[in-house]
C-alpha cells in the first residue's frame, strides 16, 4: 500500500510499470538499457480515490490523462531504473495529495465607493481625450 495522505491509501496493484528506453544523449549504454519508467494509473476505476479526488485529479493531470482517465508519467532524469521508478512514485503521490485539498470556495465582494468614483473619473477623461480629437467646430 502506498500511503498519500493519512486516511488515502493506493494499493500497488493499481500501478502499471513499464521499462523504455530513454530519450537524449549518453552513448553506447543508452541504446542497450531500458532506464526511463513509464507509470500508468487508472483514476476513473481506483476504487481507492473518493469521486471528489477523481474530479480535481482529472484536473490537475492535464495533458498527462488519456481519454480513458489513466494518468501516465514518465521519468527518465536519472541512469537508474530504480531511482526514476521512486521519482514517478513520488510525482504521482504528490499529485493526488495536492487533488485531496479542497480548493476554497470564492467570496463575492462588491467594489469599493472610492473604486467606482476612480472608474468614472477615468471615463471622464479618455472621453475627453476622444472628443478632442474631432475635427474643431467653426463659428459660423
Amino acid at each position: 500500500m502506498i500511503e498519500i495522505t493519512s486516511w488515502l491509501r493506493i494499493d500497488e496493484d493499481e500501478l502499471v510499470w513499464k521499462a523504455t528506453r530513454a530519450s537524449g544523449p549518453g552513448g553506447q549504454h543508452v541504446n542497450k538499457t531500458s532506464t526511463a519508467i513509464e507509470l500508468r494509473f487508472d483514476v476513473r476505476n481506483s476504487p481507492a480515490l473518493p469521486e471528489d479526488v477523481k474530479a480535481r485529479l482529472e484536473t490537475l493531470a492535464g495533458s498527462r490523462l488519456t481519454q480513458d482517465g489513466v494518468l501516465i508519467l514518465f521519468a527518465q532524469g536519472s541512469r537508474s531504473q530504480e531511482m526514476n521508478r521512486q521519482d514517478a512514485q513520488e510525482r504521482l503521490v504528490d499529485l493526488i495529495r495536492r487533488a485531496t485539498e479542497k480548493p476554497k470556495p470564492r467570496k463575492a465582494t462588491k467594489p469599493t465607493y472610492s473604486s467606482k468614483l476612480k472608474r468614472l473619473e477615468g471615463k471622464t477623461r479618455r472621453s475627453g481625450v476622444k472628443s478632442m480629437r474631432g475635427k474643431p467646430r467653426g463659428e459660423d
